[in-house]
């Protein structure tokens, strides 16, 4: 048959092709552009809800195996992939970030699960993946977001608006460049929703496609005022494997279900010690009660992170490990999870976007 084959005839059978978590074919989701027919060779481009999507494999098997199977002639398929992530945020609030697709709370029940440091490294792991990212650092008591992206000058003004630090392609913005190493920061309720609000703002984010929210831990004023100001595509929780900890963490899901936050995920930090000279893994903190909390809540589990003294030496020197050491473990954990934040946004997306169609 050689040229017989048409592009109409490619996209009928890329009909059959279903994106595993969409669960709705290519051509549907309008994911297929540029179909070219060349003798026995076809080429086309998918487009991806994300650049930090994880079953593009899975997705370049699926489209092999129904095309070939129409068509047994072919020799090659060519996929060339770019993406275009989706927006969703909810809540019927005025927009102070108009331009910004995607903002995703990171909070955690309590202090000391490594929040801040999980939150930099899914930031930068994702603007690797071609995302463009920027980070809000809103824990206003603790703030060592620009320590962790090894950035110590502060932002600059230009115009009204106020320039974000830029570090490992993440844009970000912090109180620590407001006041002193070593000065308190003692605010009650309106001062603290006031400097938030300033920093959605006022500050010149331009384009994102996510803007991550690193809250301080608990269920304060930090929160209330980030679910008041801005319409959240959704949060995430991180927590340790122990009790008292998912117990915590459970009041923080229980938060945002309250004022309608679509719930993204839990994360267990500092999950296991693996030892570096023998291999062997100790739970320290236990283990699994991320993903069983996860379980019970109805919740999405999006994984585990060991405990390592090079992520914390990655935080103290402005180098978090997904740059200074992509291809160790710690560095995959991180990525893995940036990639199934990315899938469970992309899935919310959907879901909302069809929900609107049915509704209008």
């Amino acid at each position: 048959m050689g040229n017989s084959i048409t592009e109409e005839m490619v996209m009928k059978s890329l009909k059959k092709v279903i994106e595993p978590e969409l669960f709705k074919d290519i051509v549907t989701l309008n994911m297929v552009k540029d179909v070219r027919v060349a003798g026995k060779d076809i080429s086309l481009t998918i487009v991806l809800t994300t650049p930090a999507c994880p079953l593009k494999s899975e997705i370049q098997n699926r489209v092999d195996q129904a095309v070939k199977g129409d068509h047994p002639e072919i020799d090659k398929i060519s996929i060339n992939w770019t993406s275009n992530v989706t927006a969703g945020k909810a809540g019927g609030k005025e927009d102070l970030i108009p331009t910004i697709k995607n903002t995703i709370a990171v909070s955690s029940g309590k202090g000391g699960v490594g929040k801040s440091t999980v939150t930099v490294n899914l930031a930068v792991a994702l603007a690797r993946s071609g995302a463009r990212v920027g980070l809000l650092d809103a824990d206003v008591y603790g703030p060592n977001i620009p320590m962790m992206m090894g950035v110590s000058k502060p932002p600059v003004s230009a115009g009204a608006k106020l320039e974000p630090a830029e570090s490992h392609q993440v844009k970000f913005i912090s109180m620590a460049f407001m006041v002193e190493d070593d000065t308190p920061i003692v605010w009650r309720g309106p001062m603290i929703h006031g400097a938030i609000q300033q920093f959605l703002r006022d500050v010149n984010w331009g384009e994102l496609d996510y803007l991550l929210v690193d809250l301080p831990p608990g269920t304060g004023d930090a929160q209330l005022s980030i679910t008041q100001l801005i319409p959240l595509t959704g949060a995430i929780i991180v927590t340790t494997p122990q009790a008292v900890a998912l117990l915590d963490s459970k009041r923080g899901l229980g938060m945002f279900q309250k004022v309608h936050v679509p719930l993204l995920g839990i994360i267990e930090n500092m999950s296991y010690f693996s030892c570096p000279h023998c291999h062997e893994k100790t739970d320290i903190f236990s283990h699994g009660g991320g993903k069983a909390a996860a379980e019970k809540l109805k919740v999405p589990f999006l994984g585990e992170i060991p405990i390592d003294p090079a992520i914390r030496e990655g935080g103290d020197s402005g180098m978090p490990i997904v740059v200074s050491n992509p291809e160790s473990p710690q560095a995959k954990a991180f990525v893995q999870i940036a990639s199934q934040l990315a899938a469970q946004i992309s899935v919310l997306n959907a879901r909302s976007s069809a929900l609107r169609i049915v509704t209008v």
